[in-house]
């Protein structure tokens, strides 16, 4: 009986050293990429920034608030686009370093409105488009930008 345990043993030791070895050499699921390897990496992202960024600073309503213009002759749009362009790679999980104001710091003083948040959803939803960002990552990227308008939006 004693053998037949030893004998047990040794086959249940070498089952589970099989499974471990083969769940270690065969990924039970892919991990899925980050959203910053999905969009393509930091030229995409530039891209895509560099359209966004032409577009706010060529929106009628959005330089009707005086604010907002003088916010873009202290930040020119090269600047603005190099900082836009790494804080988009930091938070979608890419190597750049975002080193510019917090989204509260830099935008407290303008006065920004609902309307004018809806306005600059409406112009990145546009760039998005023409560049084919597929809807999966659109969302993901919605849901990055929803989280800061607590602190840009300033008058309901």
């Amino acid at each position: 009986m004693s053998q037949n345990k030893n004998l047990f043993r040794g086959m249940l030791f070498a089952f589970l050293t099989v499974i471990i070895l083969l769940g270690n050499l065969m990924p039970i699921r892919a991990q899925e990429k980050s959203l910053y390897e999905r969009l393509g990496g930091v030229k995409p992202i530039s891209l895509v920034v560099d359209d966004f960024i032409n577009r706010l600073v060529a929106n009628d309503i959005l330089n009707a608030n005086p604010m907002i213009k003088a916010g873009r002759q202290h930040s020119p749009d090269a600047y603005l686009k190099f900082q836009v362009t790494n804080l988009v790679c930091q938070v979608t999980g890419g190597p750049c370093v975002y080193t510019g104001l917090g989204m509260k710091e830099s935008h407290s003083h303008m006065n920004i409105t609902e309307n004018e948040w809806q306005v600059m959803r409406d112009e990145f939803k546009k760039t998005l488009d023409k560049f084919q960002v597929p809807e999966k990552e659109q969302k993901e990227l919605f849901d990055i930008v929803e989280s800061t308008k607590k602190d840009i939006v300033m008058v309901k």
